[in-house]
Order: C-alpha cells, then sequence, then structure tokens
C-alpha cells in the first residue's frame, strides 16, 4: 500500500475535496441538522452550525496524516458540501482494507450520488492506495444504504446480530465487501 492521504476526486458530477472551516454552515444546513440523516449514524444530530464547526476543527488536523481519508461530497452544480464519505476505520496492514461511511444530505437521496461518491473513493483506494478490500455496514432497518453498497459492485457477505450501534440503540450490521481480485 502507497498511503497518498485525502486527495481531491472529481466525476461527473461530484467534486471529493477536504474540508475547510468555511463549510461549517454548509455541513449543518445539507445534513448535519437533520434527525433523518443521522438516524442510522453514530454521531448525533448538530444543533447549531458551531457544532460543526468544532467538528471541523477536530477533523482539519488529520489532512497531515497520510492514512487519513476524509471527503466533503460536493455537487458540482451546487458549489458547497452535501454530505461526507470517508474511511472511518483505519486502513490495517497486511491485510490492506479499508471501511468507508457515508452519509448525504436528504434532498439529494435516491439520486445515485452517494453511489458514484462511493465508487469514485473504491476506486481511488483500490487503483491509487493499493487496498486489498473495501467494506461496509449498514444497519438492515436501512436498507437503501445496502442498495449503495451494491450498486457499487460490493458483496453481501452477512450480518451480524446485535453487533453495533447506531442513534437508535444497538442494532444488528449487515457487512458487504469488495476485494481488489473481484472487480470487474
Amino acid at each position: 500500500m502507497e498511503h497518498k492521504g485525502t486527495q481531491r476526486i472529481e466525476t461527473a458530477r461530484l467534486l471529493l475535496r477536504r474540508y475547510t472551516l468555511d463549510d461549517a454552515e454548509a455541513m449543518y444546513k445539507n445534513w448535519a441538522s437533520d434527525d433523518a440523516v443521522t438516524k442510522f449514524l453514530t454521531w448525533p444530530t448538530h444543533s447549531s452550525p458551531a457544532v460543526s464547526g468544532r467538528v471541523l476543527k477536530e477533523w482539519l488536523p488529520h489532512y497531515d496524516e497520510a492514512d487519513y481519508y476524509h471527503w466533503a461530497i460536493v455537487l458540482k452544480e451546487q458549489g458547497e458540501p452535501i454530505g461526507d464519505i470517508a474511511v472511518v476505520k483505519s486502513i490495517t496492514e497486511p491485510i490492506n482494507a479499508a471501511h468507508i461511511g457515508y452519509c448525504i444530505g436528504q434532498r439529494w437521496w435516491r439520486q445515485g450520488i452517494t453511489s458514484e461518491a462511493l465508487k469514485a473513493v473504491m476506486d481511488f483506494l483500490f487503483d491509487e492506495v493499493g487496498v486489498g478490500r473495501v467494506e461496509s455496514r449498514h444497519d438492515p432497518n436501512n436498507p437503501n444504504s445496502g442498495a449503495v453498497m451494491r450498486k457499487c459492485g460490493m458483496r453481501f457477505e452477512g450480518t451480524l446480530r446485535q453487533s453495533d450501534w447506531n442513534n437508535q440503540g444497538v442494532c444488528d450490521a449487515s457487512y458487504y465487501g469488495l476485494l481488489a481480485k473481484e472487480r470487474t
């Protein structure tokens, strides 16, 4: 593996880029303040743009680390972040696996945007960083997240009962993964 850190990634509709402190208002407005977005996540809904700003202040110094991968999802036509995608668990060696988490504002659900972002991040991790496995998981009560994973070529690997937690409490976790050698 060759760690490269959070690099700018561009797709047809999206720009995946590093956050800046100026993103706090958009983060709050577009997804972090929405209980429907955070329902199946592990962090609480933000109560103000100031909370989003504090979170960004915690994240920004990590961009100096070569193994830190965290992007703001920016819809080019909008020009501001509408969601988040990151390697949420450290890439583990010698397995060379990356666990990805994501969320996007409700206004942009079911438009293929999250799948486009996930596919771009997966391609970057496989092609540029050299990971051997990409994985993600979701609460089975949030099947749309699993649909995003399947759309990006991940295979369902099983559900672990009562093995995770989110803002709903203790929950099952459905795991998906894709190996570099399985890519088409």
